[in-house]
């Protein structure tokens, strides 16, 4: 299956490989983007597990025992613009995507919540490297979600979150999501196959999901870095991530948030194979800080083989698991899903998608809840 670039536009490559270029005097403007609808049917079973629980019934089937939808998968819908062009000896380029989702809860009211998740640009030269600055996706965390198979899917199809906004893939049961943030950021020129990214970002709020806010942004910004290298068909990476928040609720003290990442990526003819483990604390189950001064270990395995030049089949598995039960886990000790897939190119535009899976959480007390789902779809990159 062919991996274009409108993917990456979650990260640097930011042009789809797709997009209409209009050649304008020195600038070459091009517009491009994604729409996708998956129809997803789950059914939840076991017991109630509080805090992020993604299997739950409140969560996972969204309110139900079972549900269905016809919304987004991983990826939101997108119109993405971007100018590029050479100006006193750089490359630059600016960048902004506007995103919006599929399924809502209502058949009249105005689906008009959009969502810019970038608007950057970007300057640089080969010897000397690349400056970003605007709002984009964090570097902690991109090449889990890029790697990820169910990016053209939805992996877990949580109800709760893919009825106006998107499924979770392997976001909290997996990885956690590598967020969207003012920045300013540097790449360095690849030296021997290794580059790498740091990045000041604007400090953020705690964004919990079951429970009110208990964490504001201090005045000292949030720090992400990465190394990584590429040799033939193994990629690498070693990232890092921190940021200070300041406990606004009674009693709550302030926290540092301290990730540290690392995985790898291998293809070999048909066969691929991505690891990745994120672990620290105040990391989230899906996003910074949503649990507070808890230890999180996040790791997903994954194997592909592509039987044929159209089609992709693949097996995912990936769990999020605390370490305490501290209060702002709702005695929730972890997710994990296994999602098993097809993803068949219909042409060089179209991916048609099936997905089959399991997620389930589990209690530091002992309970077990279990979400079964499945997928169907497609998605257009244009």
């Amino acid at each position: 299956m062919k991996k274009i670039c409108v993917l990456a536009a979650l990260s640097a490559c930011i042009q789809p490989a797709l997009a209409v270029d209009i050649k304008a005097g020195e600038w070459t403007v091009s517009v491009g983007g994604i729409v996708n609808a998956y129809a997803t049917a789950v059914d939840c079973k076991g017991d109630a597990v509080g805090g992020l629980a993604l299997a739950g019934q409140g969560l996972g089937c969204g309110g139900e025992d079972s549900r269905t939808t016809i919304g987004n998968g991983l990826l939101p819908n997108a119109l993405i613009a971007s100018a590029s062009s050479q100006q006193g000896g750089f490359d630059v380029k600016a960048l902004v995507g506007i995103y919006a989702a599929t399924a809502t809860d209502s058949a009249i009211a105005q689906n008009s919540t959009v969502d810019v998740r970038q608007a950057f640009f970007t300057f640089g030269r080969a010897d000397l490297g690349t400056f970003k600055l605007g709002r984009d996706y964090g570097i902690f965390g991109s090449h889990a979600i890029l790697g990820d198979m169910t990016l053209v899917g939805a992996g877990a199809p949580v109800q709760a979150t893919q009825r106006g906004r998107v499924a979770l893939g392997h976001i909290g049961a997996g990885y956690s999501y590598l967020g969207t943030y003012g920045q300013i950021a540097y790449t360095t020129p690849a030296s021997r196959g290794f580059t790498a990214d740091i990045a000041v970002m604007s400090p953020v709020a705690d964004t919990p999901v079951v429970a009110g806010s208990a964490y504001s942004s201090t005045s000292s910004p949030q720090f992400q870095a990465q190394l990584k290298m590429s040799q033939g068909g193994f990629k690498g990476w070693i990232g890092a991530k921190a940021q200070r928040f300041n406990g606004v609720a009674s009693g709550t003290p302030d926290l540092s948030m301290r990730g540290v990442e690392a995985g790898a990526s291998f293809d070999a003819g048909a066969a691929g194979l991505l690891v990745n483990v994120q672990s620290g604390k105040g990391l989230g189950v899906l996003s910074d800080a949503d649990q507070g001064e808890v230890r999180t270990t996040h790791f997903l395995v994954q194997g592909t083989y592509k039987a044929t030049d159209k089609l992709k089949l693949g097996i995912g598995y990936g769990k999020s698991r605390n370490k305490e039960a501290a209060p702002g886990t709702g005695g929730l000790r972890s997710n994990a899903n296994l999602t098993v897939g097809a993803y068949y190119a219909l042409n060089s535009v179209i991916t048609l998608v099936a997905e089959a899976g399991q997620t389930r959480s589990e209690a530091f007390a002992g309970q077990e809840a279990r979400m079964n789902g499945v997928s169907l779809g497609g998605i257009i990159f244009f």
